[in-house]
């Protein structure tokens, strides 16, 4: 289980996240929802332990998120992080030494599920291709939680399909799964629960068939509903 209580973020006296309360379930899927510089990435690093909050606190299991949880907290980062000499066979090494719990087989099947041959460098990849390397190493750990920051960036909708694909399959039922994306159509039939932020503020957090049934909405409709209201333009 992984808690944010009150969580707030300030750089330059900018705040970025105000008091983000919530709480993330084994065994489900969270779509983190916003539009760009709504504060997912920001809240995603300190799920991560890459930074502090300014205030409150993110907590696995009972135990603030540091050095300790990232064996068991997997994070994917819309930035490239990959050496360019690289092959695709040496993002598996890499990631084979930094991580006791990555597991080459499963970064093989993956790859070979997203048509990546190994021996490809990683500077002649295309944005797609890059992006499905950074997916298939991330989701090739054997974390408890995964958190993928905008996966589907770059990536075309045939694509979408088979990388969403290959993270369902590779998922485990205990584990928890976080996306990160303003491309709600490719999230709604795989999410259990989308959490919408707006201004670093949690403006809403719904259960997907709880949306349907009771409100008879999709989830494209209810985030036009909370970043268009009024006529207002999305930020």
């Amino acid at each position: 289980m992984l808690e944010s209580r009150n969580v707030s973020k300030s750089f330059y006296g900018k705040t970025v996240l105000n008091g983000v309360t919530f709480t993330l379930e084994p065994g489900k899927i969270y779509a983190l929802l916003g539009p760009n510089g709504s504060g997912k990435t920001t809240w995603m690093k300190l799920a991560a332990s890459l930074m502090k909050p300014s205030a409150g606190e993110i907590l696995y299991n009972g135990e603030s998120v540091g050095v300790q949880t990232r064996a068991d907290i997997a994070y994917m980062s819309t930035e490239p992080f990959f050496y360019s000499w690289m092959t695709i066979a040496d993002v598996g090494k890499y990631y084979a030494d930094f991580f006791d719990d990555f597991d080459p087989d499963r970064f093989r099947t993956l790859l070979s599920k997203m048509e990546l041959p190994q021996n490809l460098k990683v500077r002649t990849l295309s944005s797609g291709m890059a992006a499905k390397l950074k997916i298939a190493a991330t989701m090739a750990r054997k974390a408890k939680i995964y958190l993928l920051d905008e996966p589907f960036n770059g990536i075309d909708l045939i694509a979408r399909d088979q990388i969403t694909e290959s993270i369902i399959t590779s998922l485990s039922p205990e584990v928890t799964l976080v996306l990160s994306s303003h491309l709600v159509e490719e999230l709604e039939s795989i999410v259990d629960t989308s959490i919408f932020i707006k201004d670093g503020n949690i403006v809403s957090i719904c259960d997907i068939e709880d949306l349907r049934t009771t409100e008879g909405k999709s989830l494209a409709e209810k985030y036009r509903e909370i970043y268009f209201a009024n006529g207002g333009n999305e930020k």
